[in-house]
């Protein structure tokens, strides 16, 4: 197990760089920071890997003593996605810091939609249940569905009312030789 000497300088010079720009108070400074770190952390799991072999898929040949680890790799793509969803969390903050600057004075306050109503005119937009209640009771009294052995509307179709009418076509076009 050798490590190339270029491999490990470059990850000593990402880390270093890294924790430097990371120890700067602008939130900019630290996602680039971070972002490298993150790189460098996975150039040392990739030099911690060892030698390079055949791949872990297949099993069971020859080639068996020459197969590489697979948890190396699957550490490495962990910090990939951990680095990903940090890297958006951080820039997320970058975005809402920018937008309280531009904001200025004002800052996070938005001013009230609904300052000038009352507690009436929010009684009267918001109706109790009971008047929703009885506005649907009214609806279905309302309506022409009264007579149940009424088939003109082929919506209020029910196969169960055939066994009940005793011969009588239920539908247009039905017929005792249609059943």
């Amino acid at each position: 197990m050798s490590a190339s000497l270029t491999l490990v300088l470059i990850m000593a010079a990402l880390y270093a760089t890294g924790v430097y720009i990371m120890l700067e108070r602008s939130l900019t400074r630290v996602l680039i920071g971070f972002v490298l770190v993150g790189n460098a952390t996975n150039l040392l799991i990739f030099i911690m890997s060892g030698r390079p072999g055949s791949s872990p898929i297949i099993t069971g040949t020859a080639s068996d003593a020459d197969m590489v680890d697979p948890v190396p790799q699957i550490l490495m793509l962990t910090a990939i996605v951990i680095n990903f969803g940090v890297t958006a969390l951080i820039l997320a903050l970058v975005y809402r810091a920018w937008w309280l600057a531009q904001l200025g004075d004002e800052g996070d306050t938005l001013t009230d939609e609904h300052a000038a109503e009352t507690a009436s005119s929010a009684e009267q937009d918001f109706r109790s249940s009971a008047d929703d209640d009885a506005a649907v009771r009214a609806s279905l009294d309302g309506s022409d569905h009264d007579d149940p052995d009424d088939h003109d509307d082929p919506d209020d179709y029910n196969p169960d009312d055939d066994a009940h009418d005793h011969g009588a076509p239920s539908r247009p076009g039905n017929t005792e030789a249609a059943r």
